[in-house]
């Protein structure tokens, strides 16, 4: 069979269009969860895919580096706290500065040395799990599980268990239930006002879910775009510009990766705070 060499002006078209359209394929690529780990161009790792009950359990890569994350967390604190009585060095000393820093600029600034005092390793493992997480997401070849609703979410859920818990425990059932009505209001109000106070709770986690996805989902699409314009614009003038920007916008992240875990842990303690003393 005889086949009709195609023009290269057509192929050349072709090629280029298969790689405007695999620009925004491989970021979204980079942006969700796999049930693989690519670490090409070495090798890939393929987690293993479980179901129980019908329900999908399977290992993914973000659940992959929540566990690296956690598993950095014990690897630092657990030392330390063996170790109470010495004084600590190198990074040991390091995140020993950033714990103190929680303590006592988040948790006691807000809620009191002795109100805040249980409250301390809540907190604290609160904002050094989301900080390592968004750090591992920064590393070659890592991902930022905070990148994603389900962690955020279940994050946020664990902080709403948190503040209502708190609530209930400092003001008693019945008094915490009639938080709900804000003095004053008539009780032909009730069942606009109990409404629109349950939906303020609900809305506190939900704020703290969304911000923390958008920010370390925006920086990573920023700094993806900016790299992705050199094999868009297929020219050398552009590589330094992206590049150089590109490595701002990475600079950048380092710093919001502090500030989002530092904003998460402070909002809980503000919660927290609100919560054990309603109006």
């Amino acid at each position: 069979m005889i086949q009709h060499a195609e023009p290269a002006d057509t192929l050349a078209h072709g090629a280029q269009g298969h790689a405007a359209q695999a620009g925004p394929v491989d970021v979204v690529h980079h942006l969700a969860d796999a049930y693989e780990i690519d670490l090409q161009p070495f090798t890939t790792i393929h987690l293993p895919r479980l179901e129980l009950f019908g329900l999908d359990v399977s290992i993914t890569k973000y659940t992959v580096y929540m566990w690296i994350a956690a598993l950095l967390l014990l690897l630092i604190f657990l030392p330390m706290a063996r170790r109470r009585d010495r004084v600590h060095s190198g990074i040991f000393n390091l995140f020993e500065a950033l714990f103190v820093y929680v303590r006592d600029e988040i948790v006691y600034a807000t809620l009191g040395r002795e109100e805040g005092r249980p409250y301390v390793p809540f907190i604290a493992t609160l904002f050094f799990f989301v900080l390592f997480m968004n750090l591992l997401g920064l590393v070659p070849y890592g991902a930022t599980a905070t990148g994603n609703l389900a962690v955020t979410g279940v994050l946020a859920l664990f902080s709403l268990i948190a503040i209502e818990v708190s609530g209930i425990v400092a003001n008693g059932p019945v008094r915490y239930a009639r938080s709900l009505m804000p003095e004053g209001v008539p009780m032909l109000l009730a069942p606009v006002m109990i409404p629109i106070e349950l939906i303020g709770h609900l809305a506190k986690p939900f704020a703290l879910m969304i911000r923390l996805f958008a920010n370390m989902t925006a920086g990573h699409v920023v700094i993806l775009s900016l790299l992705g314009l050199i094999f868009v614009i297929q020219s050398y003038f552009v590589v330094p510009v992206s590049i150089a920007f590109a490595v701002f916008i990475y600079v950048l992240e380092i710093l919001i990766a502090f500030i989002q875990a530092y904003i998460f842990a402070m909002l809980t303690t503000v919660f927290v705070q609100l919560v054990r003393h309603p109006h």
